[in-house]
Parts: C-alpha cells; structure tokens; sequence
C-alpha cells in the first residue's frame, strides 16, 4: 500500500517579501508568488492528483488553485483545511524577522530561525517562541503538532491505496513533518513553491524528498 502526499509550500507574499513573520496572518501573492505557484505546478503535472487540500489562508489556496490548473485531474480547488494553517508566531506575527530571532535567540548568540533549529531542533525551537510571546499566543511544539497531525492522519484515512495527494501548506509546517517522519535536517529555509513527498505505506509515513524545486519529481 502506498499513498502519496505532496506538500508544497505557497508561492512567495509581499510579507515573505518584506522579511516578515508570517504564520496564522495571511498576505497575497506576489507575482513572483505566482510565478512559484505556476512552476511547482508544471513540474508536478505528470502528476495527476486524486484529491487536494490547502490551509484556510489565502495564499496556500491561491497556490493549490495555480497548481491544480496545470494539472491533467479534473479537481479545480484545493479543500481548505484550517489544520493545515501555519504555526502561530503569536506576538511576533507581522514582526521584521530579524528584529524577531535577535529578541528570541540573541541572549544565546543565535539570530536565525534557522540557527535555533539547528541548535536545539525544531519543536523545541518553536517552545522557545512560544515561551518569549508576552501574551501567550504563539502555538508551542507541542501544541502545533497536536493540532497538525491528525489531519494528516484524516487526509490518508479518506484516500485509496495508490492515491496521489496535493497539499499546498506552509514552510515551517512542512519542516515540522519531515523532522518528525525523517532523520533528514530541517535547519534550511523551506523554499517557495518548493514540494517535499512523504508516503504512507499503511503503517508508517516516510519522506521520499524535501524542498525540491527541481524537474526531477
């Protein structure tokens, strides 16, 4: 038994643009966001899906919208998934990215997201996150993956065996999924319009391939 997923992150925002953080709040596609879409979709479009999900935000939508229209499956809209939704920065949200991890990381000597992860891994970098946001909004570790899995689980309770599968998502989500299901590092931004493939063999989910922008899918 084999089901398919392809996670691929939404195309490039104006607040992706602008260096801000970007988790629960949404922003549009810029054209180069478009055109990010546009590629992942042609790359993929020997692919044909039998079903697709995004989250509920805007630009994971608009993303599996663009991908599904290059696409030989006769779906034209991904199924929004409010599960599916970015971790919450909480606090930070909107932040400049680099005011936000010289506050989270500085007093350690460590000014990146990626830095952090490297370091101390991914969930735990996200509890330090949560541990610095005042106001206690921000999703720990923890509490994103709680939120996160189950879908996941869901999505693969409902396909058939063989089942190809899009999910147009979010960069730290999906590096949540890899870390979680591979030993492969997850210390690396996870590229615009990039796609990671995770299969499920009936017991077990494992990543075949991560932040791939190539034609080789």
């Amino acid at each position: 038994m084999t089901i398919s997923l392809y996670f691929v992150r939404h195309g490039q925002t104006y607040l992706n643009k602008y260096h801000r953080i970007q988790g629960a709040i949404d922003s549009p596609l810029t054209d180069k966001g478009i055109a990010d879409a546009v590629a992942a979709g042609k790359r993929l479009s020997q692919i044909k899906f039998d079903a697709a999900y995004s989250s509920d935000t805007s630009r994971a939508i608009k993303t599996g919208q663009l991908i599904l229209k290059e696409n030989p499956a006769a779906i034209k809209d991904p199924v929004p998934t409010g599960a599916f939704r970015e971790l919450n920065f909480g606090y930070y949200e909107g932040e400049d990215d680099v005011k936000t991890w010289h506050t989270i990381g500085g007093p350690i000597g460590i000014n990146s997201f990626h830095g952090l992860i490297a370091e101390f891994g991914i969930e735990k970098a996200e509890d330090m996150i949560a541990a610095a946001d005042p106001y206690k909004d921000a999703e720990s570790g923890e509490t994103f993956w709680k939120r996160l899995k189950p879908a996941i689980d869901q999505v693969v309770a409902d396909a058939d065996d063989g089942d190809k599968i899009l999910l147009a998502t979010h960069g730290t989500l999906i590096r949540n999924v890899v870390a979680k299901f591979s030993d492969i590092p997850v210390d690396v931004s996870t590229k615009n319009g990039s796609v990671t493939k995770v299969n499920w063999d009936g017991k077990s989910y494992s990543v075949e391939y991560f932040n791939n922008v190539s034609e080789d899918l």
